[in-house]
């Protein structure tokens, strides 16, 4: 699967963390509570103008105060952002408690495009940059060499090197910049993380199924901001084990081989020759 933007999207791309299903019950939690106020204020606005108009009440109230109500729409109120806060504190504290982690990256943004480098021991020899594939033709190029299906590689979010990373792991992302602000987000994951010159933060996303998964800098950072995506593909352990040993030495091939050992999902067509992507896409 490829999580990426879909036409007319309406709601956020299908979970593949526990972080992000607890964003969007919340989310969806929210949203019942917010309409339902919504609705009754309408309703009472509705109510008043019918029922306190000039001519179904010529003669106005003289009522001052009334304490019930005054109690009623104070408790109310409150009791109602308690129901919204104690779950918000709740993923919230979840979301920046990284529980035991598997792994490392340090993940660093320039303008514009990102640097990734595997800390732990046995991963220490393995840095790259990702770097956006501008061209059509080259994501057509990529698609073919690797034999995956083009909408893997979709346009504005394909990049030259993705972030591999083994399926059912806890990875930790230790965030920084090279020399202006940037913010690292991946909306499947429910993650997004400055990303602050000399200041290091941190992260965790553990995914629950493979598959390629593309986020974008979501913090101003110059002309060509709309242009550094993040392509994170996971994949099943002795994969990643596999494609670990061969980055070491050659990030490129170790993707390839990688990319061999991937099945095709069903039904996809062959990826197009280079030249013969539409770029009236453009």
């Amino acid at each position: 699967m490829a999580a990426q933007p879909t036409p007319w999207q309406l709601g956020f791309q299908p979970a593949a963390t526990e972080v992000m299903e607890d964003i969007t019950w919340f989310t969806d939690f929210t949203l019942v509570i917010i309409t339902v106020i919504t609705l009754f204020v309408l309703a009472l606005l509705v109510w008043c103008i019918m029922r306190f108009n000039s001519k179904a009440n010529p003669t106005p109230s003289r009522t001052s105060h009334n304490t019930l109500i005054e109690v009623v729409w104070t408790l109310v109120p409150i009791l109602v952002l308690v129901m919204i806060a104690i779950p918000s504190f709740r993923l919230l504290y979840k979301q920046v408690e990284i529980p035991a982690y598997d792994m490392t990256i340090k993940v660093t943004g320039y303008q514009w495009y990102w640097g990734y480098e595997y800390t732990d021991e046995a991963l220490s020899d393995i840095s790259f940059e990702s770097i956006m594939l501008r061209e059509d033709a080259e994501r057509a190029e990529r698609a073919a060499a690797f034999n995956r299906p083009i909408e893997e590689y979709p346009r504005l979010l394909a990049v030259d090197n993705e972030v591999i990373v083994p399926v059912g792991k806890t990875v930790r992302l230790q965030i920084t910049a090279a020399d202006v602000m940037h913010s690292f987000a991946m909306p499947a994951f429910g993650v997004k993380m400055d990303a602050i010159p000399g200041r290091l933060n941190e992260t965790w996303f553990n995914a629950k199924q493979t598959g390629i998964f593309y986020g974008q800098c979501s913090e101003l950072c110059g002309k060509d901001h709309a242009f550094m995506p993040i392509a994170i593909r996971v994949v099943e352990e002795a994969q990643f084990q596999a494609w670990a040993e061969a980055a070491k030495d050659d990030v490129e091939e170790a993707t390839r081989q990688l990319m061999a050992s991937i099945a095709k999902p069903a039904g996809t067509a062959a990826a197009p020759a280079a030249g013969s992507l539409d770029v009236a896409a453009r």
